[in-house]
């Protein structure tokens, strides 16, 4: 049986090797870009209408926080936020951190700023493209995601028909298994370990307490799982960073070092770990692009399929949230992590290498212990509970979107009683092989995804500036809300 796994894990590892390859860094960032160009630099440009209309409209628009009755199962735009950070905001934010400055040396925080930038159009594009094209179900709830714009959107296009329909069926598929790694197992087998460490808490009680819980909330469907992420995102958040802050603040004399290291492990002017500066350069883009997609899922399609949920009607405004979601993972959360790390002194600002002999959470761990004695190790281990609990909810909601459209609204009850029971299975399991295939179906998951996205390029730049127009110009056109009436047309003239 272990040669079969090992098996296995060689082929995983030839996979994922390709996915994460050249090829993927042009699709991934090359998407980012395309669509930063083509709106103008919408996420500088438009700046502050976008936090105005996200962030800020929580503290002066009663719409976007506003719930709607039992019997609608919309869920408001704050409460898709909060559900779509909770998927994002995981262990990703702590362990891939500290596995990016340990791989890729502290260069690795400068490409995982980069992707986040330009991933903040492409999070845009897909909930642009999430909410046009988004349908109702027997259950009257939203569907949408990537799926959805595959199959109804590139497959409008001329002889697109089949190349749609096939790759909306990947997606779902990718996106069901990747449910199960980076979604499930993986974010629970660090939950058990960190308790285990910090509590002496035996891995099987950690997992079938987290499955009694995990599916009181999931059977509720997408309400239930909103009403909790609502109040358990901004809570855990704001209590990580004030945390991290506190620890950037007592090192703050090192900040200017670490940003130095930053930009030199950046450009090769500083090898990681004293070794070869070219290898160096490689190795800081790939573990910068991989942890930062892992991070905030920018390119992937998952958040899409929570954003779709939304009561909101205009694409553009859900679209708003998306950047806001990379903006508040990457480049708040997960810098507020590597500052910690690299001002702590466990890693030599010189050369890149990592002096501790801590790895993943542990070096986090390290860092706050610096400032918080024995309690930092206690605060990561919370953290992780809440953070990679909070994902595994966001998640099952992803997992049963995608199973939803292979096998209808009924089936998936069968997903969500499989998904539960699996948690007991990731805390109790070595999960290396678990992560290593979580990133290759993150990959995987990102292929069908971003060809939908540049395929229908076109769509979200008429729709932005529609918005643009009619929002900030003050133009007096109609608006284009939903692919509904695109999508009837459609079918009428097929029969």
């Amino acid at each position: 049986m272990s040669q079969f796994w090992d098996k296995v894990a060689e082929i995983n590892s030839a996979i994922n090797g390709f996915v994460w390859g050249v090829p993927m860094l042009i699709l991934l960032v090359g998407t980012g870009i395309l669509m930063t160009t083509l709106t103008k630099l919408f996420q500088i440009t438009h700046i502050r209408h976008w936090i105005g209309a996200t962030i800020g409209g929580i503290f002066k628009d009663k719409h976007v926080t506003a719930h709607t009755g039992d019997e609608d199962q919309q869920i408001s735009q704050f409460q898709s936020l909060c559900t779509a950070l909770a998927a994002t905001i995981g262990t990703g934010n702590i362990a891939g951190v500290a596995a990016a400055i340990a791989s890729g040396g502290p260069g690795a925080i400068f490409w995982m700023w980069i992707v986040a930038f330009f991933g903040m159009m492409t999070n845009f594009s897909e909930n642009v493209l999430g909410i046009y094209y988004r349908e109702r179900n027997k259950d009257n709830e939203w569907s949408g995601g990537a799926m959805y714009y595959l199959k109804n959107g590139l497959g409008s296009l001329p002889g697109c028909k089949g190349v749609g329909a096939v790759l909306a069926v990947l997606f779902s598929l990718f996106c069901i298994l990747a449910s199960f790694g980076i979604g499930n197992m993986s974010q629970i087998n660090s939950i058990a370990v960190n308790l285990d460490l910090a509590f002496h808490i035996p891995h099987l009680m950690t997992g079938l307490l987290l499955m009694l819980l995990a599916g009181l909330i999931i059977v509720g469907g997408i309400k239930r799982i909103a009403s909790v992420t609502e109040k358990l995102v901004p809570f855990m958040a704001l209590l990580y960073v004030i945390g991290a802050l506190v620890v950037v603040i007592v090192h703050g004399n090192q900040i200017p070092a670490v940003f130095e290291s930053i930009i030199k492990g950046a450009f090769g002017l500083r090898a990681v770990g004293g070794g070869i500066v070219g290898s160096g350069v490689a190795m800081a883009l790939q573990w910068g692009m991989k942890r930062g997609v892992f991070s905030n899922e920018a390119g992937l399609g998952s958040s899409v399929m929570v954003h779709s949920s939304s009561n909101v009607r205009e694409p553009v405004v859900q679209g708003m949230w998306g950047i806001f979601e990379v903006f508040a993972d990457t480049m708040v959360v997960c810098t507020l992590t590597a500052l910690a790390v690299l001002s702590s002194g466990l890693v030599d600002l010189n050369t890149g290498a990592v002096i501790s002999d801590q790895k993943s959470t542990a070096l986090v761990a390290a860092a706050f212990s610096s400032v918080y004695g024995r309690t930092g190790s206690i605060f990561i281990a919370l953290a992780i509970l809440l953070f990679a609990f909070s994902t595994v909810l966001g998640w099952s909601h992803y997992g049963t979107k995608g199973f939803e459209y292979l096998f209808g609204t009924n089936a998936t009850k069968v997903y969500k009683i499989v998904f539960v029971v699996f948690i007991v299975f990731g805390a109790t399991m070595d999960l290396t092989l678990a992560w290593d295939l979580s990133d290759t179906f993150n990959g995987l998951m990102a292929i069908p995804n971003l060809i939908g996205v540049i395929s229908l390029s076109p769509l979200v730049i008429r729709i932005t500036a529609n918005y643009v127009d009619r929002k900030l110009h003050g133009k007096d056109i109609t608006p284009m809300l939903s692919a509904h009436d695109h999508i009837q047309k459609v079918h009428e003239n097929e029969i």
